[in-house]
């Protein structure tokens, strides 16, 4: 039965590609790949997920973007921190829940990014 597996990518129009991928290398620590993307090998814990959300709703903001990017990651505090020195808009507090850690920042394109860190078990 064919069915979608997970999520494959996101791909962003930027104003400044060059700029934006050297950004994401040189203050978050990812590896560009020859392609000139960023790839990440799938970890048997690991969650994708496709969530559209309402025109209405505030939690895209201040971003006034479309789209908003969430990133499963290790360690919250101390992406957050990076992005705060690579000068990224942080936003609100890092926030622990049942469903893991999060933060959130504006990156130098205007996207809202969420960063995500899983609790030990991910509940169903």
């Amino acid at each position: 039965m064919a069915k979608v597996l997970g999520v494959g990518g996101v791909f962003l129009r930027c104003k400044d590609v060059k700029a934006y991928r050297t950004w994401w290398t040189d203050v978050m620590g990812l590896d560009i790949t020859d392609w000139g993307t960023f790839e990440w090998e799938r970890k048997s814990e690991s969650r994708s997920m496709f969530s559209p959300f309402p025109n209405e709703s505030d939690y895209f903001k201040p971003s006034s973007e479309r789209v908003m990017i969430n990133l499963q990651v290790e360690d919250v505090p101390a992406l957050i921190e990076r992005a705060k020195t690579g000068g990224a808009e942080i936003l609100g507090e890092i926030e622990p829940t049942e469903y893991g850690t999060f933060g959130w920042f504006i990156d130098p394109e205007g996207y809202k990014i969420e960063l995500w860190e899983a609790p030990t078990a991910i509940p169903k």
